[in-house]
């Protein structure tokens, strides 16, 4: 499956722009991520655009979501690698621990974006543009703050060999370069 096939899938079951936003974000996160580990871009990207697919109509139920996205993608010619790192992101769903790099990098990929658009949000113009690494490893620690974003997940980074600083921006990097399309 190609990019924009893959982006067209998404929209079909996906109708939010907040989610469609995370979904590009962790796309982009994904992208670059890959590229820095020597992995195939276009197959982590793709599994960062569609890890979220049945968030809509699962309510992210945590012991749905992954499930349903794994069914729904299950036809539409996407390798079984993706198709697993999908349904591992929540693994509370599976019952199961992720073991793979890729898994572990989409939990803690698409996990990030939400530690980032946090962090943007609470600057002044409310946008990525002036946002530092610093800014959002600083927060990690701020229980308080973004609540809803599991530092584990976060952490899994360190599983594929990148620490916390350097994937942070890695992630805020590649964020950065499609803010206008996230809106940030």
């Amino acid at each position: 499956m190609n990019r924009n096939e893959a982006e067209s899938l998404l929209k079909r079951y996906v109708r939010s722009d907040k989610m469609l936003y995370h979904c590009y974000a962790s796309e982009a996160v994904m992208r670059a991520l890959a590229k820095k580990i020597g992995r195939d871009e276009n197959k982590w990207g793709i599994a960062g655009l569609l890890h979220d697919i049945d968030s809509e109509i699962t309510n992210a139920d945590p012991l749905k979501h992954g499930l349903v996205a794994e069914e729904l993608l299950r036809d539409e010619g996407i390798e079984e690698d993706v198709l697993n790192a999908i349904k591992m992101h929540n693994e509370e769903a599976t019952g199961l621990d992720r073991t793979t790099e890729f898994q572990h990098a989409l939990a803690a990929g698409e996990t990030i974006t939400g530690l980032i658009y946090a962090t943007a949000l609470v600057y002044p113009d409310k946008k990525l543009k002036d946002v530092k690494a610093k800014s959002i490893t600083k927060r990690m620690n701020q229980s308080a703050f973004a609540v809803s974003v599991s530092r584990a997940n976060i952490m899994e980074c360190e599983k594929i060999g990148l620490s916390l600083n350097d994937f942070t921006e890695i992630a805020l990097d590649a964020m950065k370069e499609i803010a206008d399309k996230i809106g940030l």
